[in-house]
């Protein structure tokens, strides 16, 4: 009976997904990416390489509550999480490998998206003189921006990113992930199991659950900095770790990628459809891919801003270099690792196997030198690492959202950071096809108001990105460049650019 109530619930969901996730956002999306990159004549394709060295040197003098590089390492934090392990085999799995593609498509006109959203997140952030919080993000960028009247559309975002945070990306995906690799590694047989609401769990589910609850409850209380000093280390060690392991794989594989490659574009144009239903396969291919590419890369969800907005740094332009580079490190790198490990190997096509399960396997056939115990273990601790960070960092985007929402009510905030903490305790009993549904129809929801907002301003971020190059070649040099943000001057009146004459000048006062 209560398999029949979930298997409802899953289907209710599952229509409410295909809904939100139609053409309509899927074009927006990309329609938001295409229009950004060639308006700023595709900078993260020429600004990439100084992109990346200002990812690692952290600005002198900018004003903020965190470095720069601490600022990318929160948003990687909640960024570079269970998507790229347990999401992209998901994508494979019910999209074919196309949706591979589809997920660098997105991702390459992503990193125009969140180039522009960080460069707004700084431009029009503020600081609360009660809490001496830096905030910004969506919201500010939406009321200070678009104008007041458009203040409606910021507490959507608000409340939509709350909802995110509580029970998608933030808590349930995440710690659903984790429990499902920690229990497949110490029981998979699941011999040792404990009734739970009339359903049966391994002891190791809850022992986890307990374990991962009371952890996040320790950094979370701390606030940004602890968040921060905490993703600072951990963000480049499991980096490191998984895409070393991956390359392991890739290269004693060689002879099978030219393959892999082959079967990825044949899946992404429906050209290994039947007879008929090549369009079918194209739509699902895409909307899995983009789907999936957004809930890892967060391009244009709106959420990394967030955390770009703490940044300790005076230029909005530099943060938006540096925060274009989570979206290349995110899917151009750790998921094309994932995706070719599954494609090459076949795993995905293993009847039975679903989430972190399938990406085991993969790594296991592709590993054979190695005992599976091993690339299990591997796998499970890139796995915690992952999860673990994105609920820090998402905890994070969560209470902002709510300050925001509630006009910086702080009674209210912690009630949600123990609301969050509760989350964490039972993602585990959630049923993964329904952990995966609900995260991607609030990510849709999420997305809606930002994407508006970013194409509306999309003159301001191309104004400021002029002027901050025609800055930097007059000057020679980052360091000789005048301050574009002087001293703590954040509170500028909000003004409209869709009313202004030329919406390229609007937003000139920072």
């Amino acid at each position: 009976m209560v398999e029949g109530f979930f298997s409802v619930i899953n289907d209710g969901l599952v229509a409410i997904d295909d809904f939100i996730w139609g053409v309509p956002l899927m074009v927006l999306i990309l329609f938001g990416g295409i229009l950004l990159t060639v308006r700023l004549r595709a900078v993260q394709f020429r600004q990439l390489p100084r992109a990346l060295r200002y990812m690692v040197k952290n600005e002198k003098g900018g004003a903020g509550e965190v470095s720069s590089f601490g600022a990318l390492c929160t948003a990687l934090s909640a960024t570079i999480g269970t998507g790229n392990i347990v999401g992209v085999a998901t994508a494979i799995v019910a999209g074919g490998p196309g949706a591979l593609f589809w997920m660098w498509l997105a991702a390459l006109f992503g990193m125009a998206t969140k180039f522009s959203e960080g460069l707004l997140a700084v431009k029009y952030r503020r600081v609360d003189k009660k809490t001496g919080h830096v905030l910004g993000g969506p919201f500010y960028y939406i009321e200070r921006g678009m104008g007041m009247r458009w203040r409606w559309l910021a507490k959507v975002f608000a409340f939509f990113g709350m909802c995110v945070g509580l029970f998608g990306i933030g808590t349930f995906t995440q710690v659903n992930s984790i429990s499902s690799a920690i229990t497949g590694f110490f029981d998979p047989e699941k011999n040792a199991t404990v009734s739970i609401l009339g359903m049966d769990y391994s002891i190791f589910t809850v022992i986890g659950s307990l374990l991962l609850a009371l952890l996040v409850g320790l950094v979370v209380i701390g606030g940004l900095k602890r968040i921060a000093k905490v993703s600072e280390r951990v963000i480049p060690a499991m980096v490191v770790l998984y895409v070393g392991f991956s390359l392991v794989l890739i290269f004693t594989n060689l002879d099978k990628v030219p393959g892999a490659f082959a079967v990825i574009f044949q899946s992404a144009f429906g050209l290994q459809a039947a007879a008929g239903g090549m369009l079918g396969a194209i739509i699902v291919a895409m909307q899995k891919g983009i789907a999936r590419g957004i809930f890892s890369n967060e391009a244009g969800l709106g959420s990394a801003p967030i955390a770009a907005a703490a940044a300790q740094t005076k230029e909005p332009v530099r943060q938006g270099l540096v925060s274009m580079t989570g979206t290349f490190l995110d899917t151009i790198v750790v998921c094309s690792m994932t995706g070719l490990a599954l494609v090459m190997t076949g795993a995905y096509q293993i009847p039975g196997l679903e989430g972190a399960a399938v990406t085991t396997a993969a790594f296991q056939a592709g590993l054979p030198f190695l005992p599976p115990e091993v690339v299990s273990f591997v796998l499970m601790a890139c796995l915690v690492l992952f999860g673990f960070t994105t609920i820090l960092g998402w905890d994070y985007y969560g209470e902002r959202c709510l300050e925001y929402f509630s006009n910086g009510n702080m009674k209210t905030v912690k009630v949600y950071r123990w609301l969050y903490i509760f989350c964490v305790f039972i993602g585990p009993y959630m049923t993964v096809a329904a952990v995966w549904t609900i995260a991607d129809i609030f990510n849709g929801l999420m997305a809606l108001p930002n994407m508006i907002a970013l194409i509306a301003l999309s003159g301001v971020v191309v104004k400021e990105t002029k002027d901050y190059f025609e800055r930097l070649k007059a000057a020679g040099d980052e360091d000789a460049m005048e301050p574009h943000l002087p001293g703590d001057n954040w509170d500028i009146p909000p003004i409209d650019p869709l009313n202004a004459p030329d919406s390229d000048t609007a937003g000139a006062r920072a």
